[in-house]
């Protein structure tokens, strides 16, 4: 299902509020890679199918690649109830990186099976959220175009300062709040 973005363009300032996720895994005030955002046509067709959509991106991903999708935690924070995670997740076929994640998750709006689950690091947020039929809704916030670093090239099995694309993404919770901000990029021709 295509997904649709407000018709009124974000200013940059709300745009980088939307990176926060990214901005935790490389430290608030350091230098990250640059990111542009980009209308959904302008993303190649490949990674436009799997970022242009408003659903979950765990079974996006598990359909795309025809398999189950493995997580591999890099870096994570823990404030109350707000988790900050940055991942890869991979295919379990081959354990090839498919997607970066850098996520923040609102513990409070899970049950508490599922809090412990995503506490431990081992399962796909998406794959959580099916699991336990938590009532959510996706909405992209955004997507761009991303010259990545050799820290990002190398989770994603990139080469340092290739083009690669990626989203914003926002879970909301059935009771409108949010449940998670999302920022995910995808490795080139997987």
């Amino acid at each position: 299902m295509p997904a649709t973005l407000d018709a009124h363009p974000r200013p940059e300032t709300v745009r980088e509020d939307d990176l926060a996720p990214l901005v935790f895994f490389y430290g608030i005030g350091s230098a990250r890679p640059r990111v542009t955002f980009v209308e959904p046509d302008e993303l190649p067709e490949h990674e436009r199918w799997f970022l242009v959509h408003d659903i979950d991106m765990t079974p996006r991903l598990r359909e795309g690649h025809g398999c189950e999708i493995d997580l591999d935690v890099h870096a994570r924070a823990r404030i109350g109830n707000y988790l900050v995670r940055a991942s890869v997740l991979n295919r379990r076929s081959d354990g090839k990186p498919v997607e970066f994640g850098a996520i923040g998750i609102h513990l409070d709006l899970l049950p508490e099976e599922a809090q412990a689950l995503v506490i431990e690091g081992r399962v796909p947020f998406g794959a959580i959220l099916e699991r336990y039929q938590v009532a959510h809704s996706s909405h992209p916030r955004g997507f761009f175009r991303i010259a990545v670093d050799a820290r990002l090239a190398e989770l994603l099995g990139a080469t340092s300062g290739q083009i690669l694309f990626g989203r914003c993404n926002e879970l909301r919770h059935a009771s409108g709040r949010v449940l998670a901000d999302v920022v995910e990029v995808l490795p080139r021709g997987m």
